[in-house]
Formats: C-alpha cells, sequence, structure tokens
C-alpha cells in the first residue's frame, strides 16, 4: 500500500542519484489524484502527498532505461519508429524532437485508420504531394483565384493531417505514444497490427497493453521535453545501420 509522503519532498531519499534529481525537478513523479489511480499502476507509485499519488523514480528510470534501449535497438536495424503527441501544449516539441531525429510523427489529431487502414492513408499522402506540386510548377494558377484558394486551403488541410507521416512508406515497427489518454485509438490500432507500443503511463493508464511502458507524469510540459530529450539522445547515439553504411561505402568506392 502507498505510503503518505507528507512534508518530505515527492521523491523522499531517491534524490540523491543526480538522474532521479533531473526526473523529480522536471516533475515526472507527480500522478493524478488517488480517485483516477488505475490499479495496476499501483506498481509503480512510491507514495501520497496532498491526495496526489507519487511514483516510485527508480522504477520509472528503470522503465525509461529498457524503453530506451529498444529503441536504439530499433535504430539500429534501420526500422521505423512513429512518435505520438497530440496535446496541444507539446505539438510543437514533438515535431520539433521528431524532425531532429528523422523520423516520422503524428502531432495534430491521430486519424482514424492510420496503422489499419494504411494503403488508403498513403493515398492521401500521394493526393498531398501531388497538389504541392502542382502548386509549385505554377501548374494551378490556370484556375480562378478562388479555387486557387480552395487548392491552397486544401493542401493546408492535408499537411495538417498527413505532414509528419508524409516520408514513411510502411507501417512502422513501432509506436511512441507521449499521450494515451488522448491517443488511446493509436494504442488499440497498433495492438491490433502487433506494432510494437512504447508509451509514457500517468496513473490513470492501464499499462497491460503496453510493451514498454514508461511510468511518469503525461501532462507536465516539463516531464514531456524531460522524456522526449532522452529519446533524442538515444536516437542520435546509435550510428546508421551497417547496411546503409556499406551502400554508402560502395557508392563512394564507384565514383
Amino acid at each position: 500500500m502507498p505510503i503518505e509522503l507528507k512534508d518530505t519532498p515527492p521523491t523522499g531519499e531517491q534524490k540523491v542519484n543526480p538522474v532521479l534529481d533531473e526526473m523529480s525537478k522536471a516533475g515526472l513523479q507527480f500522478g493524478h489524484k488517488t480517485s483516477k489511480t488505475h490499479p495496476k499502476m499501483k506498481l509503480y507509485i512510491a507514495g501520497i502527498r496532498n491526495t496526489v499519488h507519487i511514483f516510485n523514480l527508480e522504477k520509472t528510470k528503470e522503465k525509461l532505461d529498457s524503453a530506451l534501449e529498444f529503441v536504439k535497438k530499433l535504430r539500429s536495424e534501420g526500422k521505423v519508429l512513429l512518435l505520438v503527441g497530440t496535446k496541444v501544449q507539446i505539438r510543437n516539441l514533438v515535431k520539433s524532437a521528431a524532425d531532429e531525429c528523422g523520423i516520422p510523427y503524428v502531432a495534430e489529431r491521430w486519424i482514424g485508420g492510420t496503422l489499419t487502414n494504411f494503403d488508403t492513408i498513403q493515398k492521401r499522402v500521394t493526393y498531398m504531394k501531388e497538389l504541392e506540386e502542382k502548386k509549385q510548377s505554377g501548374e494551378l494558377e490556370k484556375y480562378t483565384k478562388k479555387e486557387q484558394m480552395q487548392f491552397n486551403k486544401e493542401i493546408q488541410d492535408l499537411e495538417e493531417k498527413y505532414g509528419g507521416v508524409r516520408n514513411m512508406p510502411r507501417l512502422p515497427d513501432a509506436v511512441f505514444v507521449l499521450d494515451l489518454d488522448e491517443n488511446n485509438l493509436a494504442l488499440r490500432e497498433a495492438v491490433k497490427k502487433e506494432i510494437k507500443v512504447v508509451a509514457l503511463c500517468d496513473t490513470n493508464i492501464d499499462p497491460t497493453l503496453i510493451d514498454y511502458p514508461i511510468p511518469a507524469n503525461d501532462d507536465a510540459v516539463s516531464s514531456i521535453e524531460y522524456i522526449l530529450g532522452k529519446l533524442k539522445e538515444a536516437i542520435q547515439s546509435v550510428k546508421a545501420p551497417v547496411a546503409e553504411e556499406k551502400a554508402d561505402g560502395n557508392n563512394a568506392g564507384t565514383n
């Protein structure tokens, strides 16, 4: 049973570890009110403070490390990771992190069928690219100003919906979800397609369907920033897959 943390710091003695101290400063330890806690998340809870459940950051670190090792393995094998985070306050963080890492993302709204009806999604992406090419080539200038405005609006709408997956030619090998309460459909589609799931799990989340759950605060921007920072470190620490390196070497030798 979680202990009551009264006037002590939320993470108690865990602060002796510098990494845990960083996590604490970022606010990863704060869960939801005790009344909202999912029973299967109690394994990761250290105590209660002011009716709010507090995560055991040692367990959070352990799960985060495991998730990041999985991400590194994916990267080393040249596999695709799709990053998902659509809460308004984190959209720009998600886009920025994904762009820096060169991975696909969904930051606006999860479109139903993104995974389970991928062929249709790809057709929309192809259509979007065709419209963009026509605009750039000046082909749309033959239409009236009103029609051009309609095309521009359509391009904007398509970019908002599908821009993050425009360079994802096949289903991802794993999905990293930052806000499961907003994107439970992404989880359900991934499970249906047998795609591995890494996800931030606040105290109100059922972690049992997630392959790599990371028990931590999924509301605070500082918490999301910390997790994304570690994700970027993990991805950027891995060299290009051996096959790519060999291909580069072969190309260099033929010049």
